[in-house]
């Protein structure tokens, strides 16, 4: 049974740590505070741990330790029980961790679900002496849990994040591109490499920046910055920012939604950049980028380009570039790799059997109401469970606050009332989120409604789309081929049906699509 032990960490009181069962020769798991700071680690013996730590400057200015310690415990499980405390700690924000974040890898062992038991009766253990703040599901829905950079990599990740370090030490002016489908970890691996370049000897004096196109997602990413050591919020810029300084290394979240110049809506903002940089009325914020920095690492997906604005997929796949591929799946966590390429190829029309999936979550309603209020219930059993849905019907109630902006069958909903930050807002259960949004985000329960700009043709088993259901004016101006409009609607919908961790619920307004998405799949 696990137990924490508290003891005086100082020299003098070295000698209780050896006394203890535990202080020699078993894995413990250990923390070592002062109530402001704080260090996590794991060792097989704890007596002699404790002198080297205290032989480091920053480790003296902590003044307790606390052992935690199991009869069952073995080295792989106390190393995952040392990673999950370093996660969870560090977004449950009462400390500051004096830890680094190398070396945190999220790896399999024998028994590994009943030691993960055992990290819930441990946090249990720290809420009740107020050593930690936040139950740990709250802290699992939050921002700063899902985006910290002292999140456990998988080994995808971990081998991309190696290759990308080894790079940027040997100071090489490249291009890097990190292809990853929805949920491959994208986020959580260019946050981890700004934290592990500040730190590193070869690295922490270079001058470096996470750009992040989307408005939400970085003033999100600049909350983060600002509750963990060695990064600040300003390290998180808009590519705007960029005609100010010039940089070492530039890591682009969400490249895929680089714009360029085409139904944007600040054109002489733009083209003032643009004159900055010596280029003309074609340049993009790729190019900015290009100009701006020394080694860029574009972390991108062609799949959730969806709008004209956004930067061509020819453009990115033209730049002499080494690819590189992220493939395991760190969102969906119940569904894995077969929910993801099923929702990719459902709107491919590329499904050649039925799916049934053990564990994910995922229905589709014939009413409107049955699915906004199943969504509703899961949000007070999980909370984080949110209406999400792609741009079918015009945002009346910006300007008219109350008003009804979606109609179906006479059950009226609201659009997102606030467009930063909107799925943590007070009233985002009861509103519809659209994709900008929500894209980049994770959600416990997606309720996708599929709008009228997409029906399904049962004669010719094809997609249809109807541009005039569409209401996003700049997703559609000045768009001459519907097979291009077709593109970004139906990325719109892979990228809504893929934001669920453990479920997707469905309302499609068209009947010959809901019937063939039903059709499908097996009950």
């Amino acid at each position: 049974m696990s137990e924490i032990k508290t003891l005086v960490f100082g020299k003098e009181h070295f000698s209780e740590v050896k006394a203890y069962s535990y202080g020699n020769n078993w894995p413990v798991v250990y923390i070592i505070d002062n109530e402001r700071e704080i260090y996590i680690g794991q060792t097989t013996n704890m007596y002699s741990r404790c002198k080297q730590h205290f032989e480091n400057p920053l480790r003296t200015k902590l003044n307790r330790i606390h052992i935690i310690t199991d009869e069952e415990y073995n080295v792989s499980a106390a190393l995952d029980i040392e990673s999950l405390l370093i996660q969870y700690i560090a977004a449950d924000g009462k400390y500051v961790l004096q830890n680094g974040n190398l070396g945190l890898v999220d790896h399999n062992y024998f028994d590994k679900p009943r030691y993960r038991g055992k990290f819930d009766t441990i946090w249990n253990q720290l809420k009740q002496s107020a050593f930690v703040i936040n139950d740990w599901i709250q802290i699992r829905n939050s921002d700063l849990f899902k985006y910290s950079p002292y999140k456990a990599l998988s080994g995808d990740q971990l081998e991309t994040a190696e290759l990308l370090m080894s790079r940027i030490r040997m100071g090489v002016s490249k291009t890097y591109i990190v292809n990853g489908d929805p949920g491959t970890g994208k986020t959580i691996l260019a946050t981890y490499l700004m934290k592990a370049l500040q730190e590193d000897e070869h690295t922490k004096h270079l001058k470096i920046a996470l750009i992040v196109p989307m408005t939400s997602l970085r003033h999100t990413l600049k909350k983060v910055f600002k509750n963990v050591k060695g990064l600040k919020p300003n390290m998180v810029i808009g590519p705007n920012d960029l005609s100010r300084n010039k940089y070492d290394v530039l890591l682009v979240d969400e490249a895929h939604r680089l714009k360029k110049r085409k139904n944007i809506s600040n054109y002489g903002s733009f083209d003032k950049t643009n004159k900055m940089f010596g280029l003309d009325n074609n340049g993009t914020e790729l190019d900015w980028i290009l100009q701006s920095s020394q080694l860029q690492v574009l972390f991108y997906d062609k799949n959730q380009t969806v709008r004209p604005s956004d930067i061509d997929h020819k453009r990115i796949e033209s730049l002499n570039a080494e690819h590189l591929v992220l493939k395991n799946q760190q969102r969906i966590i119940d569904g894995g790799e077969e929910y993801l390429e099923f929702a990719q190829n459902l709107f491919d029309l590329n499904l050649k059997n039925k799916k049934k999936f053990s564990q994910y979550d995922f229905k589709i309603y014939d009413h409107i109401s049955e699915m906004v209020n199943a969504i509703k219930l899961k949000d007070k059993e999980l909370s984080l469970c949110r209406i999400i849905s792609g741009f079918s019907w015009p945002w009346v109630s910006k300007n008219k606050p109350g008003y009804s902006d979606i109609d179906i069958e006479g059950y009226k909903l609201q659009w997102n009332s606030v467009n930063h930050n909107w799925v943590n807002s007070p009233n985002a259960v009861n509103e519809v989120g659209c994709i900008h949004t929500v894209q980049g985000y994770d959600l416990n329960y997606a309720g996708v409604i599929v709008g009228p700009e997409l029906s399904y043709d049962k004669e010719k088993k094809k997609l249809v789309v109807h541009a005039e259901n569409y209401k996003d004016s700049n997703g559609k101006r000045g768009i001459d081929d519907p097979k291009e409009l077709e593109r970004y609607i139906i990325n719109i919908y892979k990228t809504l049906f893929t934001r669920g961790i453990r479920g997707t619920y469905v309302y499609i307004v068209d009947k010959d699509l809901r019937d063939y998405v039903g059709s499908k799949i097996l009950v």
